[in-house]
């Protein structure tokens, strides 16, 4: 009635006189609009958890290939004192470093796992982002970037602000993409009222990203529902409808904000609030660090021959004597052979026969005082806190780089030297 289109369910029947004449028709009509669209978004979601099935999988795997990519890549820049091939490699582990972060924000977002907030600065993350934004961008939309501020330190997971930058920027390329346009980036530090009476409202400190576009603009209609999982104006196969409601809630869960300022015609502002925390600023530019070197022999265990050989090669290349398996029951053969000939033990999780934290169980009933390092590129079978629970001093996700390896041996060995108080 008040002309606003529905999807109907109808039955029509016809109204027979007893002579047999068609008299006319009974019609009834059932509004299915609000049916379709559910079911649309079960579809949807179905799709969503067959991709977290298909991510679960492919981790392992992908993980290993990019774990010898990295370990390579550091392992050369570790031998090599030709400071003009660094840069090079640092390009190398750069990308393999943003790959790893996308696995796990990829098995993150499809398995609603635990996401890691730390202090982190916001600045060199949006630059990054921006650095890989501009290559794909249309020749007629100019960047403009602005980052006068103090402070950008907030409480927040490095590749969730990464990927509301990129859904935010993605839609304003979008909106700009049949006209000249501008795509401004800025960061501001911003002071305001908190929650409660007037004589009690505190000023809290904010960093605000500000995202804005000369685009097309949003339909007034619509603005409401932009932040709904599965709206999208956008045509079929361009859109999943999950961009925006994906930053609402990493804003939200970071104890941030989101607001939108939009005209048809004169494009669309979007300004992220997050909270400040007390740092001192700036994370500084990633530097050589000296890697921690020891001593002692180490029994390592993976059924990747790649992995494999590069865990001895990192470990070699730190004063420690490595003896390599290639599976479980190989491994498990030699430790009770020689018990007492390895200070240390790491093992891969994800093995064919017996799984990591198996050898690892069967290994601390031969020496319960034997430190053992898990190393998994994705599990559903255990974590951090249940591997700390079998006697596992460390739980590393891969790929594992030089520097937290050398760090978590040296920490495992230093406490298995240190006695008891």
């Amino acid at each position: 009635k008040n002309g606003k289109l529905i999807q109907v369910d109808t039955t029509i029947s016809p109204l027979v006189a007893s002579n047999g004449k068609l008299t006319g028709y009974v019609v009834l009509g059932r509004d299915v609009t609000e049916a379709v669209r559910m079911e649309s978004q079960l579809r949807q979601s179905q799709k969503m958890e067959a991709i977290g099935t298909l991510a679960g999988g492919i981790a392992h795997d992908f993980n290993n290939i990019l774990g010898a990519m990295m370990g390579y890549a550091e392992l050369a820049r570790f031998k090599n004192a030709d400071a003009k091939i660094h840069p090079y490699l640092d390009q190398i582990l750069t990308a393999c470093e943003r790959a790893r972060d996308l696995v796990r924000q990829i098995l993150s977002f499809s398995r609603q796992q635990e996401t890691e907030k730390r202090p982190m600065a916001v600045t060199p993350i949006v630059k990054e982002a921006m650095k890989l934004l501009r290559s794909s961008l249309p020749a007629t939309v100019e960047i403009r970037q602005s980052y006068q501020i103090r402070r950008d330190t907030v409480l927040a997971d490095p590749t969730q602000i990464h990927q509301v930058l990129m859904n935010l920027c993605t839609n304003a390329l979008y909106a700009m993409r049949n006209q000249v346009g501008v795509l401004e980036v800025r960061l501001e530090e911003k002071e305001i009222a908190a929650a409660g009476s007037d004589q009690e409202r505190q000023i809290a400190p904010y960093l605000q990203l500000v995202v804005r576009d000369t685009g097309e603009g949003i339909d007034p209609a619509v603005k409401d529902r932009i932040f709904d999982p599965f709206f999208t104006t956008k045509k079929a196969g361009e859109g999943t409808g999950l961009g925006l409601s994906v930053v609402y809630g990493i804003v939200r869960d970071c104890g941030g904000e989101i607001h939108v300022e939009s005209e048809p015609g004169r494009g669309t502002t979007f300004m992220v609030l997050l909270p400040l925390i007390a740092a001192d600023g700036r994370r500084d530019e990633l530097s050589p660090v000296a890697l921690p070197r020891g001593r002692g022999r180490i029994l390592f265990v993976d059924d990747e021959a790649p992995i494999a050989t590069l865990g001895q090669e990192m470990l070699a290349s730190l004063g420690y004597e490595v003896a390599v398996r290639f599976s479980s029951h190989d491994a498990l053969a030699a430790f009770r052979a020689h018990p007492d000939r390895f200070d240390l033990v790491i093992t891969d999780m994800t093995m064919p026969n017996m799984t990591g934290a198996g050898l690892a169980r069967e290994l601390l009933k031969i020496r319960p005082d034997l430190p053992v390092i898990l190393t998994t590129g994705f599990s559903e079978m255990i974590n951090a806190e249940e591997a700390k629970q079998l006697g596992i001093r460390a739980f590393l996700m891969k790929p594992v780089s030089l520097a937290d390896l050398a760090q978590a041996v040296q920490r495992v060995m230093a406490e298995r030297t240190t006695p008891a108080p």
